[in-house]
C-alpha cells in the first residue's frame, strides 16, 4: 500500500506541476472564463464519480451537515480566489513566480497555525520563516518588484487548508460541495457571455471547446490521487513530495516559457529554498527525537 501511496502521491504532483501546460493552451480564453468552466466541468465530474463509486450518501451527509456548509462556503471562495490567480500568473508570464508561491505556501501555512491555532513554534521552524522573509524583503528590495503573486497564491491556499482543519469531508466530497457553492454565479456568467455573444465555449474550435470541458478533469483527478495518497503513506513523506509541483513549475517557467531568471533573482528563491531546507530538516529531527523518546 506504500508503494501504491508514493505512486498516486508523484501522479498528483506531477499532474499539478505540469498545470501551466494545460492553462497556457487556453489562453485565448479570457481567465475568469476559464475558472467559470472549470466550477461548472469539477462540479459535474465530481458528482459523476461519486454516483460511480457509490458515494452518494456520503456527499447527502456532508451537505447537510450545517458546520460543513459553513466551512465550505468561505473555502469555496478562497479557492476560486487561488484558481482565478493562478490560472492569470500562468498566462501572463508570471510561471515562476506562481512556483515560488506553492514553495512559500508550507512556511505560510506554519505561520497561520501560529496565529490563528496559537500553536507553538519549535526554533528551527522561526528560523526557517525568517530566512524565508528575507528572501521575500530581498526579492522586494533589491530584485525591484515585490512577489505578490506568490504570496497571494501562498496565503489564500494556506486559509484554504486552515479551514479545512474544521471539517473531516473525504476530498472527493468536499471538492463537490466547494464547486456547488460557486456553481450556480460560475453558470450565470456562462450564460450572460453567451447570451452577449462573447463566450467561448462552441463559438472556438473543436479542440478549445473540448479542453473547457477538461478543466474538470484536470481538477478533479489529481486530487483523488492526492486523496489515496494521504490516506496510504505518512504525512511528513506527503509534505516531501509536495514540492515536486511547483519544482515542475519552475522548469517549465525557465526552459519551456522563458522566463527570466537572472542571477539576482534566483538569489531570492535561494533564501526561500534554504529556508525550505532548514523546515524540512527540522522536521526530520523532531520526528526522529519523538522515535526515539518512544522506545524509551
Amino acid at each position: 500500500m506504500l508503494h501504491r501511496g508514493v505512486v498516486a502521491a508523484v501522479f498528483a504532483y506531477v499532474l499539478w506541476g505540469l498545470l501551466p501546460v494545460f492553462w497556457k493552451s487556453l489562453a485565448a480564453v479570457v481567465p475568469y472564463e476559464i475558472l467559470c468552466h472549470r466550477m461548472v466541468w469539477s462540479l459535474l465530474f465530481t458528482i459523476g464519480l461519486i454516483m460511480v463509486m457509490g458515494r452518494l450518501r456520503s456527499l447527502h451527509e456532508a451537505f447537510s451537515n450545517l458546520k460543513n456548509v459553513a466551512v465550505f462556503l468561505p473555502a469555496a471562495s478562497l479557492l476560486g480566489v487561488n484558481w482565478l490567480l493562478y490560472i492569470w500568473a500562468v498566462n501572463n508570464g508570471h510561471v515562476i513566480e506562481a512556483s515560488l508561491g506553492y514553495f512559500i505556501n508550507p512556511l505560510i501555512t506554519v505561520l497561520f497555525g501560529m496565529f490563528f491555532l496559537k500553536e507553538r513554534l519549535r526554533a528551527g521552524q522561526l528560523a526557517a520563516l525568517l530566512v524565508a522573509l528575507c528572501g521575500v524583503v530581498y526579492l522586494t528590495v533589491w530584485y525591484g518588484q515585490f512577489p505578490w503573486v506568490a504570496l497571494s497564491l501562498a496565503c489564500t491556499f494556506a486559509l484554504y487548508g486552515l479551514l479545512h482543519k474544521k471539517t473531516s469531508v473525504p476530498a472527493l466530497e468536499g471538492l463537490s460541495l466547494e464547486t456547488m457553492v460557486l456553481f450556480v454565479p460560475a453558470l450565470v456568467v456562462l450564460i450572460y457571455k453567451e447570451k452577449a455573444g462573447t463566450g467561448s465555449f462552441g463559438h472556438v474550435d473543436a479542440e478549445l471547446t473540448l479542453l473547457l470541458i477538461a478543466t474538470g478533469v484536470v481538477t478533479s483527478l489529481p486530487l483523488l490521487f492526492f486523496g489515496y495518497a494521504a490516506q496510504n503513506i505518512p504525512l511528513s513523506l506527503l509534505g516531501l513530495l509536495q514540492y515536486i509541483a511547483p519544482s515542475i513549475n519552475l522548469v517549465l517557467g525557465i526552459l519551456l516559457y522563458g522566463e527570466p531568471f537572472p542571477f539576482v533573482r534566483m538569489f531570492g528563491f535561494l533564501l526561500i529554498w534554504i529556508a525550505l531546507l532548514l523546515y524540512v530538516g527540522e522536521g526530520m529531527v523532531q520526528r526522529a527525537r519523538q522515535k526515539e523518546a518512544l522506545r524509551h
